[in-house]
C-alpha cells in the first residue's frame, strides 16, 4: 500500500473526462483470472503461463484465437470461459483509492472501457464493491479489441468528448498502447500488475495519492 511518504502524482492538465480500464486498474482480479485460464488450458494440455502473458487486458475471444487450437469452436469456448469467470469472484478486490475517486467524479465525466463482457464486468465490479458506471464500453461493443484504440474512442464519444481530451488509467501493455494510440494522456496502475514490463508512461501504485482536475 502507499505510505505517507509516497510522492503525490499531480497531473497539471485539466481533462474533459476520465476513462478507466477495469481488471487490474479499478479492481484486482488476477487470482480469479489465473484460476480460470489454468482450468481452461488444462483441458487442452496447455501451460497457462504463456496464455496469461498475452491475455492480460485483451478480449477473451482474441486470446482464444491467438492460440489457434485445431478444430476449436472459438465462440463456444469463449462462452465456457466467461461462465467460469462469472462464477469465480473469490479474491476480487478494489484497487486502493478507486472507490473514493469514483465517488468524487461526476457520473457523466467518467466511463469504463473494458475487454470484459458487460455481464462479467458488472459481476466483478459488484464483487469489488465498486459502482457500475452510467457509461461503459465492453467487449461486445467493439470490432477491434485493445491494443486498438477503438474502445477508448467510443468511450470518449459516450461522454461527449474525444480521447485526446481524456485521462486514461490502465494497467496492461495492450491497454496502455490503446490509450496512447487514442492520443490520450495515460497513467499505469501497478499494484495488480501480474508480471513486470516497461509501461512507457507515468506509473503509480494506486489512486491514494493521485490528483487531477476536470475542465
Amino acid at each position: 500500500m502507499s505510505s505517507p511518504t509516497t510522492p503525490i502524482l499531480y497531473l497539471p492538465r485539466r481533462y474533459q473526462a476520465v476513462l478507466f480500464d477495469m481488471d487490474g486498474t479499478l479492481l484486482d482480479s488476477h487470482v480469479a483470472v489465473e484460476r480460470v485460464w489454468k482450468k481452461w488450458a488444462a483441458q487442452f494440455g496447455r501451460d497457462s503461463t504463456p496464455i496469461m502473458k498475452v491475455s492480460h487486458g485483451r478480449r477473451t475471444i482474441d486470446t482464444v484465437r491467438a492460440f489457434d487450437i485445431p478444430g476449436l469452436d472459438v465462440e463456444a469456448e469463449v462462452k465456457k470461459i466467461e461462465a467460469l469467470e462469472i462464477a469465480d469472484t473469490d479474491g476480487i478486490v478494489a484497487i486502493a483509492g478507486a472507490a473514493e475517486l469514483l465517488a468524487r467524479l461526476p457520473s457523466d465525466r467518467w466511463a469504463i472501457v473494458t475487454s470484459a463482457s458487460r455481464a462479467l464486468a458488472t459481476c466483478r465490479l459488484a464483487a469489488a464493491g465498486l459502482p457500475v458506471p452510467a457509461h461503459m464500453i465492453n467487449a461486445e461493443q467493439v470490432t477491434h479489441g485493445k491494443p486498438d484504440p477503438e474502445g477508448y474512442n467510443l468511450g470518449a464519444a459516450l461522454l461527449g468528448t474525444t480521447a485526446d481530451q481524456c485521462l486514461i488509467f490502465e494497467d496492461a501493455p495492450a491497454g496502455l498502447e490503446a490509450g496512447r494510440r487514442a492520443g490520450s494522456d495515460v497513467v499505469a496502475i501497478t499494484s495488480a500488475r501480474p508480471f513486470p514490463f516497461e509501461a512507457g508512461c507515468t506509473e503509480v501504485l494506486d489512486y491514494t495519492r493521485v490528483q487531477f482536475e476536470l475542465a
